[in-house]
């Protein structure tokens, strides 16, 4: 007979388990469902938009910005964390900015089909999000998107995308996409991109033009908004200020879109307030260029990866070879 010394639950069981996965209420009463580790980092998804708002180290240090004026109901857009842009990236097709799928309510996908095993992953979450007759409305195409958060072995987030043609006319369907991550950072003055040097990029301040990135590397002196192409599967934010470099990584996403708003855009958004662009940075895997295109039955599958370290552990050179895995 088992004592209190040998509780029931064999070692691995505890991780499988609440409070490691809850169900939880949000500010404005939105579903939202926390993720926790046992070496105590965390995150949490919204079922509205399929949205991740939050993103903590085991320190309790939130590494995702929100902004303070967001407003956690519908219809609008949560401005922060991490929106799903789906089925179009920014004005780069005929529906509303970026998709509808930020501003619809998930449901948690209870029997998700399998992924690839990753037995250091514990900690997850899936939803699914299915087209309402309102949607096909506006975009006519039916469609599984199926998304998975995790919360791996180091404190790192990751969010797998699986998006699936279920058109029942034998029309294939193309769209474009991106994790548009908001990331918290100390002063945009101090921080800088690596990774994306040489690249050509659109400039959507300058009519959407191409250009070719000069610089050594990335730093923010006024507003940015460039959409980098053939980004490589490793890109890092360092912040001097913290101390602490974000790594991103990506996979069947082959761009990397790069926002912050500055002072004056910062004025004119509603749920954004006048100074919070000094402690964001967007970074956000893409594939806007060459839009995705699916045949009924076909599915497309695109992953994000990210980890905060410290600086001092971060040797400054990408690797390309470390790309994502699993």
């Amino acid at each position: 007979m088992a004592g209190a010394s040998s509780p029931p639950p064999t070692p691995k069981s505890p991780k499988l388990q609440p409070p490691l996965l809850e169900r939880a209420k949000g500010p404005s009463g939105l579903d939202k469902i926390v993720l926790r580790d046992p070496r105590g980092f965390s995150a949490e998804v919204r079922l509205y938009g399929g949205q991740v708002t939050s993103w903590k180290n085991d320190h309790g240090d939130e590494l995702l910005f929100v902004s303070s004026k967001a407003i956690f109901k519908s219809p609008g857009a949560i401005h922060g964390g991490i929106p799903i842009c789906f089925p179009q990236f920014g004005t780069h097709g005929n529906i509303e900015k970026h998709g509808f799928a930020r501003n619809r309510l998930w449901l948690i996908d209870d029997n998700p089909p399998p992924l690839p095993v990753n037995t250091a992953i514990k900690t997850f979450a899936d939803l699914i999000l299915k087209p309402s007759e309102e949607d096909l409305k506006i975009w006519p195409h039916s469609f599984e998107y199926r998304l998975r958060v995790a919360l791996g072995p180091k404190g790192d987030l990751l969010l797998t995308s699986r998006i699936r043609n279920t058109n029942a006319d034998g029309r294939p369907f193309s769209f474009t996409f991106a994790y548009h991550t908001y990331f918290s950072v100390s002063d945009i003055s101090e921080v800088r991109i690596e990774g994306l040097e040489t690249l050509d990029y659109f400039d959507n301040l300058d009519g959407k033009k191409r250009f070719t990135e000069q610089g050594d590397a990335i730093v923010f002196e006024s507003e940015v908004d460039k959409i980098y192409l053939d980004a490589p599967p490793k890109i890092a934010i360092i912040d001097h200020e913290k101390k602490r470099t974000f790594v991103l990584r990506k996979d069947g996403l082959p761009d990397a879109v790069v926002w912050n708003p500055w002072d004056k855009r910062s004025k004119t958004i509603q749920d954004f307030g006048d100074e919070e662009y000094k402690q964001m940075l967007c970074v956000e895997p893409a594939a806007v260029e060459k839009p995705i295109t699916l045949k009924p039955g076909e599915e497309w599958k695109g992953r994000l990866e990210l980890s905060a370290v410290p600086s001092s552990y971060y040797s400054g050179q990408l690797d390309p070879d470390k790309v994502l895995h699993g």
